[in-house]
């Protein structure tokens, strides 16, 4: 451009070769322009997409050193048996419940700074995909052994949470039960009723405790439709209440004459 400038001013007596010039420049001018508006939206783009990767990057590099303190719980790892023996972290479900917290408030944060809607629900979307996929591969790689009763209860709890979380955050039925959650929860759930079985007394009863936070159905039994016949008669709950009066009755009267016998009978007094 400054070439053709130049050129222009030094030939300003010829007027034929200025105004090709003029034009010219005025043509390749228009040209540039409209490729340049071109590669800015490339570029927003391309930023966009990067920033949703660092997002995703960031919020998965938590998940992946929760996995990391739990891999030192795998079977046959010298590691794991001292950290069992000592017990200096604790459970597993506090270091699963210390991600939940952390995956809600990154949700509160995100809604709090952005106001997309569609964003939002995308990102959370990727987010989770991400999440499942992982641990469903972390599962994989351990399929020949079962799980440390401390990494089955952080891993359950994670993964209850984050499907109960991510569902009230608006993201679809579709993405949250996939093939690699359905994966990741029936693994889990084996998991679960192995070491239900097998894990020491104190720490088996943390399977299958439910949250505060947590509502889970459970099954409902109407006592006047269960005892009641056809007929709308409530004649079989006045039996069932002699039955129960009865066996508690058999059950005080052979626990006083057991213990009047080991006393001596009535000449104990």
């Amino acid at each position: 451009y400054l070439y053709n400038l130049g050129e222009m001013e030094m030939n300003k007596n010829n007027k034929k070769y200025e105004r090709v010039h003029v034009s010219l420049f005025v043509i390749n001018k228009n040209i540039f322009q409209h490729q340049y508006h071109s590669k800015i939206d490339d570029q927003i783009d391309k930023t966009l997409a990067a920033m949703n990767q660092g997002i995703i990057s960031k919020l998965m590099s938590v998940l992946e050193a929760s996995l990391s303190k739990l891999s030192r719980y795998d079977e046959g790892s010298l590691i794991g048996s001292i950290l069992s023996f000592t017990n200096v972290s604790g459970s597993g479900k506090d270091l699963g419940q210390g991600y939940v917290n952390f995956t809600r408030n990154n949700m509160d944060q995100i809604r709090g700074k952005v106001n997309d809607e569609l964003w939002i629900l995308n990102i959370f979307e990727q987010w989770y995909t991400a999440q499942i996929n992982m641990l469903c591969n972390w599962l994989s790689e351990r399929l020949d052994h079962s799980l440390h009763y401390y990494q089955c209860t952080c891993l359950a709890h994670i993964v209850k949470k984050i499907y109960s979380d991510f569902e009230l955050q608006g993201v679809m039925e579709d993405k949250l039960n996939s093939k690699a959650y359905q994966t990741v929860s029936q693994r889990m759930q084996t998991e679960e009723a192995t070491c239900a079985l097998t894990a020491p007394d104190g720490e088996a009863e943390g399977f299958g405790d439910g949250d505060e936070d947590t509502e889970r159905p459970k099954a409902k039994v109407n006592i006047m439709e269960a005892l009641s016949g056809e007929d709308g008669n409530l004649a079989n709950i006045s039996n069932v209440k002699n039955m129960v009066v009865g066996r508690v009755g058999n059950m005080f009267g052979k626990g006083i004459g057991g213990l009047s016998t080991k006393f001596g009978g009535g000449s104990w007094f």
